[in-house]
């Protein structure tokens, strides 16, 4: 037995009453199957219903194997009725995006001819396909008056069941993949669609439409919008932002773009500076590292070892001594709280190799790294203290 579909009866039917079919679990969870349901399963980019069944919440619904599942938070005590109750603002704001894409996509074609070739309704935006190149600010202005031209209409929407023959009576804006069981989706001298999702019965209901962006993807463009109270929802979460900019920027909202303009060229003047600063007080700490050289074979060595230092500023200092001090050699440690960094690095009159010197430590603490032979880096686990790492360093260059 099969399941009735009230919600193809009437989309508004916001409660009902049933009996079960049967109880089973898959690897989504428990479900039941319903003789009549007004819960709308996933299907035809529109997601599911959720609600309750006596009270208990229907998380998810799909139609598996002919069935319509409703997977639930627990079982269903047996019993002759059951009442379900749709979570409706969830629903209609289905119906409105769903609906407002027919227009969209609709409007995009009657302009432009640009066909839509996907779907995706969101939680929070809805995006279609174009198969176009290219998209521009004036078409898709124009797209959208047209759009929402339609909803001020308030023009009916039907939906109707039609069979494969009667489809040459209507102006199809894309070809069905069904042969039987046809649904139309119609809004009369505009769109005439197949569709299995849920609608409002006019084009009003949908409130109106707005394309928030759109971007290139491979060899379409997608484009995001929203409908009905998510216009709303957007126009206020983006005021919000605007208000706490305008006090930020200290700016009104006609100057933003401006205020916020100087206020990245300063950030980059700054940055630049700090940069600069940073470097001279790398150099300096080079130069007193290097002042604080111990002589070790007649060769001069400088060991620091740095706690959380950022591994680039220890690659500058070194390499900094290394080119000023053509006998030294700079063994540095940096310990942060993870793991161990070794950086090794000498100047042009020794004959050491420090990618080999790091090759023979790195084992020690379970390393990777390399380099060449004036300049090495690696790191590894915290197996040894940095001065257990330090003397191994030493051992293996002599």
């Amino acid at each position: 037995m099969t399941t009735e579909k009230l919600y193809y009866q009437g989309q508004y039917i916001r409660d009902f009453k049933t009996s079960i079919l049967k109880q089973g679990k898959d690897e989504k969870g428990t479900y039941a199957v319903l003789e009549q349901t007004a819960f709308y399963p996933t299907g035809g980019g529109q997601p599911h219903d959720t609600g309750t069944l006596n009270g208990v919440r229907v998380m998810n619904v799909e139609e598996t194997d002919g069935e319509i599942r409703h997977y639930l938070e627990s079982p269903l005590q047996e019993q002759e009725e059951y009442r379900g109750e749709i979570d409706w603002d969830r629903r209609f704001d289905h119906m409105q995006q769903h609906a407002g894409q027919h227009i969209l996509s609709a409007a995009f074609e009657e302009a432009f001819g640009y066909k839509t070739v996907s779907f995706h309704l969101g939680n929070k935006i809805c995006t279609i396909d174009l198969e176009v190149p290219r998209l521009t600010d004036e078409e898709t202005i124009q797209a959208e008056k047209l759009a929402n031209t339609i909803i001020l209409e308030n023009r009916p929407i039907e939906a109707k069941w039609v069979s494969e023959s009667e489809l040459s009576n209507y102006n199809l804006r894309k070809k069905l993949s069904v042969t039987d069981h046809i649904r139309l989706v119609i809004i009369p001298d505009f769109d005439y669609n197949g569709c299995g999702g849920t609608h409002p019965s006019s084009t009003g209901q949908v409130s109106s439409i707005k394309i928030l962006d759109w971007e290139k993807q491979k060899k379409i463009i997608r484009v995001q919008f929203v409908c009905g109270s998510r216009v709303i929802k957007q126009l206020h979460e983006k005021q919000k932002v605007l208000q706490g900019l305008t006090a930020i920027l200290n700016a009104p909202q006609d100057k933003m773009e401006e205020a916020a303009s100087r206020v990245l060229q300063q950030a980059r003047v700054l940055e630049k500076t700090v940069e600069e600063l940073k470097g001279r007080l790398i150099e300096h700490e080079a130069g007193s590292l290097l002042n604080q050289a111990e002589t070790i074979d007649g060769r001069r060595t400088i060991q620091a070892h740095f706690e959380d230092r950022p591994i680039t500023e220890l690659q500058q200092m070194a390499r900094t001594i290394a080119a000023t001090a053509s006998d030294t050699l700079v063994l540095f440690i940096n310990e942060t709280p993870e793991k161990l960094q070794i950086i090794c690095a000498k100047g042009t009159g020794l004959a050491f190799n420090m990618n080999q010197l790091l090759k023979k430590v790195l084992p020690a603490i379970n390393g990777k790294g390399g380099g060449n032979d004036s300049f090495a880096q690696g790191g590894g686990d915290k197996l040894m203290s940095p001065q257990q790492v330090m003397e191994e360093l030493l051992n293996s260059l002599e």
